[in-house]
């Protein structure tokens, strides 16, 4: 199996080009062309080796839950034309992603176990257990980094530094709890739980657009409910699908992101577990097949079909 680890296209009528994490975003006049590449971060560190057919899971999960949600608040998204590649409009980003929790696991877990019972200006009850549903799902929103790590942020420093208006900021709370509300309903009919995601929002012409992805591996947390009260009674380790996982291996083999950590080596056998996994995920969260793309000449394919989007007008 081959992977997409980077995409240096050149197209008319490109204005500028960034390389996130684990997209490459191509800007123009007045839409964006976003590639899923098969690059993985964890700790906001992109580790040195892509996973098969991770993009492509990444791209078509978002596209299936952005058209799932478009009754509830607009999305920046336009066109499909390829399995790894997503057009959309190009809206101004607000500066914070929306993070809505409805249990107590991952970081919220490990700032909990560690002895804090405030985060993001969220107070959480004591006795909580790991994988506990909270009383009400909470938002702890983050500074969107370009580089490093996202930074937790309160709703009251949002304001007092005029991050967000508080207007705008708001709404923003209002469309990410609806989100995550059908976002919990879609989760259950497929025999999962929304345990935590993250939404990211946009401006444009004075209308706020759901941008980015939405519900997927890279952004969310799913337990199995078939079997959740019982682990959770007995004390042991929830089923979950997302990429919790490869954080779990890179902690249990001393690597956080932090300075002077080395990311540790990833065999072959790992990247093809990995993969399975992002497969399984979006088999399981959709409710459809996964049909693998041609990777034989993958770039190929993602350049010319991106070539015959633009030449198509969405307006």
């Amino acid at each position: 199996m081959t992977a997409i680890q980077e995409t240096n296209f050149k197209f008319d009528g490109q204005t500028s080009f960034y390389r996130g994490k684990v997209r490459d975003v191509y800007s123009f006049e007045d839409r964006l062309v976003m590639v899923a590449t098969d690059r993985i971060s964890a700790f906001d560190v992109v580790l040195p080796r892509p996973i098969p057919f991770k993009g492509q899971v990444l791209n078509q999960t978002a596209a299936h839950f952005l058209k799932a949600t478009a009754d509830l608040v607009p999305n920046w998204l336009l066109a499909v034309p390829d399995p790894n590649v997503s057009v959309g409009l190009k809206c101004q980003p607000y500066a914070v992603e929306m993070v809505v929790r409805g249990y107590l696991a991952g970081h919220a877990w490990r700032q909990y176990k560690a002895g804090h019972r405030t985060l993001c200006g969220v107070t959480l009850p004591e006795g909580l257990k790991e994988a506990d549903k909270l009383p009400q799902p909470i938002i702890t929103p983050t500074t969107k980094a370009h580089e490093g790590h996202d930074e937790d942020i309160s709703r009251e420093e949002i304001l007092k530094q005029g991050i967000v208006a508080e207007a705008e900021y708001v709404q923003l709370e209002q469309f990410a709890l609806a989100l995550f509300q059908r976002g919990t309903e879609m989760a259950a009919e497929q025999g999962l739980i929304l345990v935590d995601t993250k939404y990211e929002f946009g401006n444009l012409d004075g209308q706020i657009y759901l941008i980015d992805e939405v519900h997927t591996p890279d952004s969310s947390r799913y337990f199995y409910a078939d079997g959740y009260e019982a682990s959770q009674q007995a004390g042991t380790a929830q089923k979950q699908l997302s990429k919790e996982f490869v954080r779990e291996w890179l902690i249990a083999n001393n690597f956080q992101g932090k300075e002077g950590q080395t990311v540790p080596a990833m065999s072959d056998e790992w990247i093809s577990q990995i993969s399975a996994r992002y497969i399984e995920l979006y088999e399981k969260v959709t409710g459809q097949s996964f049909v693998r793309s041609e990777t034989e000449n993958s770039l190929t394919r993602v350049e010319e079909n991106i070539r015959r989007s633009l030449a198509v007008s969405y307006s």
